[in-house]
């Protein structure tokens, strides 16, 4: 065999391996989900049980009533036979009734609650996962698992697996009905059960891919939307909105000759078989014609057997649907059970070490990291902050300030080395002691919806009207806020679009300043303000930096004018330490960058 084909076997055999795996996963999820519900599943298969016995019941009723009750009347005029089958047919319609009417309320609810923890299982599990994930995951296709994933198992499990159950009992006991009231009857059943093997086999086989690829595109249009309205001011700056349309209509046409693939297959499933239940029915009818003609089959039994016939395949059409919600599901089950997978990169260790109050000193020790191996970010960096210290971060672009931050903050865990707060590892902290110890405020000053003094609140959660007043007293918020239409109660409206960037800022640094934290991370949090703004926030600054260790990046060096040390950051190395006086005398780079700026404002 040549080395291309034995690469395809290897290739076909991997997918096959994968594939297994992903069932396997989506297994252990829906497992998970349905074992906490297994004793109200046990009742409602039960139910659904008994409610289907009744159901089989009727044509050997109907059979009895023309083969017995009838001529006991029309021979004999006693009517007790015909009355007693009545009955009991009145008796098991009404049971059916309402014990169906019992199970489609009792697998709602069990589907309501598989979908209610599924979804908060997603939303605590992608919410605790680490910046690495979210970083590489688009916010679409997070949306897209919360949002059409967990809808298309709505809908299976709404209705499908319903379908399914009832369905598949029904087509069981039809069988064993007709078994038990004419044997010869079930030949053309039985004979016509091989072409609809093979009619099902060529129906899945030909619709798994279909259903695969709808589901793909389904995504990719909730992912392109969902980015094009996140970025929409970018959008309309920068005119790409022919660009964006063309893009989308791609995957709307990918997604509608999905769907016309999808239902041109079941165009021809589902009146393949109705012509093949059409014609079992024929032949058990005109079989049957000739043994009622010479005698050895009652006309009753006759008409009982073509029914039962008939209701052996009512049911296909519905396992049909259900098949098509199945696929679906499946592939749905798959993503969802894919994000589920997921591991943090930064997991919370099993036995913490407690800091009760930190001091606030920080250590980097032999840190290396990179966020692909083969590009190390920071290459071996040994940085001691004392605590109470305030160091400023200087550098170009890509000096690796930003990382430093976010290793600190434990956004991400260092390759090699290690980083800590009053001599503790930060590994070995639980994330609710590293959060109170550790506060990262950033460039975009994000605001929830909601109101003004909610977002400051965020900071400590349960926060009293008077600690949240203090806090934006504090940093020089509190002006401005009395002067909003309701003050602390005013609706900051989506992301904050109510106010200036430098409002938000200051609002986030209120948010800092209540949670009180004893290391506080400024990552470029004047990079977007004007002159005026800026002003404002510096001042602001001043108050939140009191008596405690902050590391600011900045490229604006007004800002690190109040830094009592500035470290320089070329290629994730630290090139010059000083105090900002001492390096403004001096000749390096720091030198250098503070005499450009200096000039820009002449």
């Amino acid at each position: 065999m040549s080395v291309a084909g034995v690469q395809g076997e290897e290739r076909a055999d991997f997918t096959k391996r994968e594939a297994k795996r992903l069932r396997q996963r989506s297994l252990t999820l829906l497992g998970s989900l349905l074992r906490p519900l297994r004793r109200r599943i046990t009742w409602t298969m039960t139910i659904v049980v008994i409610s289907t016995l009744a159901q089989v019941a009727g044509p050997t009723l109907l059979a009895l009533g023309i083969d017995q009750a009838l001529p006991a009347v029309l021979n004999d005029g006693n009517w007790q036979p015909a009355m007693l089958i009545v009955g009991a047919y009145l008796i098991t319609a009404l049971t059916s009734s309402i014990l169906m009417s019992v199970y489609t309320r009792s697998t709602s609810l069990i589907s309501q609650n598989i979908l209610l923890t599924l979804r908060q299982r997603i939303f605590r599990h992608t919410q605790n996962l680490s910046m690495k994930f979210h970083e590489s995951y688009t916010s679409g296709k997070i949306i897209a698992r919360q949002t059409s994933d967990v809808d298309t198992l709505r809908e299976l499990l709404d209705g499908g697996i319903s379908n399914l159950v009832r369905g598949v009992l029904f087509m069981v006991f039809t069988g064993v009905a007709l078994v038990l009231l004419d044997p010869s009857s079930t030949i053309p059943l039985v004979i016509s059960l091989v072409p609809l093997a093979f009619f099902t086999l060529w129906f899945s086989n030909a619709s798994r891919a279909q259903f695969r690829a709808s589901r793909l595109y389904s995504a990719r249009l909730i992912v392109q939307f969902v980015e094009t309205m996140t970025g929409i001011r970018a959008v309309k700056a920068f005119r790409r909105e022919a660009r964006n349309e063309r893009v989308y209509s791609v995957h709307v046409d990918n997604y509608r000759e999905a769907t016309r693939a999808t239902i041109w297959l079941f165009g021809i499933f589902d009146p393949g078989l109705r012509l093949l239940g059409n014609i079992t029915m024929a032949a058990v009818l005109v079989l049957g014609a000739f043994r009622v003609a010479d005698g050895t089959m009652a006309i009753g039994i006759l008409l009982a057997a073509v029914l039962y016939t008939r209701k052996f395949y009512d049911p296909m059409e519905e396992l049909a649907m259900f098949y098509n919600s199945f696929q679906s599901a499946a592939s749905a089950l798959e993503k969802i059970s894919g994000v589920l997978e997921e591991e943090s990169t930064v997991p919370e260790t099993d036995g913490p070490t407690p800091l009760p109050r930190a001091a606030g000193a920080v250590t980097f020790s032999h840190v290396t990291f990179g966020y692909s191996p083969a590009t190390p970010i920071l290459p071996k960096l040994n940085l001691n902050i004392p605590a109470g210290q305030t160091l400023a971060l200087v550098g170009t672009t890509g000096a690796g300030k930003s990382t430093l931050a976010k290793l600190l903050a434990r956004f991400y865990d260092p390759d090699v080395g290690a980083i800590t707060l009053d001599g503790i590892d930060l590994r070995d902290l639980s994330h609710d002691d590293l959060r109170r110890a550790i506060v990262m405020v950033t460039q975009e000053a994000y605001l929830f919806s909601g109101s003004v003094a909610e977002n400051i609140a965020l900071g400590k959660p349960g926060a009293s009207a008077a600690e949240i007043e203090a806090a934006a007293r504090a940093v020089g918020a509190h002006e401005f806020v009395m002067a909003m239409p309701d003050g602390y109660e005013t609706d900051v409206n989506k992301r904050g679009g109510r106010l200036s960037s430098g409002q938000r800022q200051l609002l986030s640094f209120a948010r800092a300043f209540i949670a009180d934290p004893m290391v506080l991370i400024l990552d470029e949090a004047t990079a977007s303000l004007d002159i005026p703004s800026e002003r404002l926030v510096q001042r602001g600054l001043e108050t939140l930096l009191a008596d405690r260790t902050a590391i600011i990046i900045a490229h604006r060096l007004s800002t690190v004018a109040i830094a009592d040390r500035v470290l320089v950051m070329e290629h994730g190395e630290i090139i010059e330490d000083d105090t900002p006086v001492h390096l403004i005398a001096g000749t390096g780079r720091f030198a250098t960058l503070h005499a450009a700026w200096r000039e820009s404002l002449a």
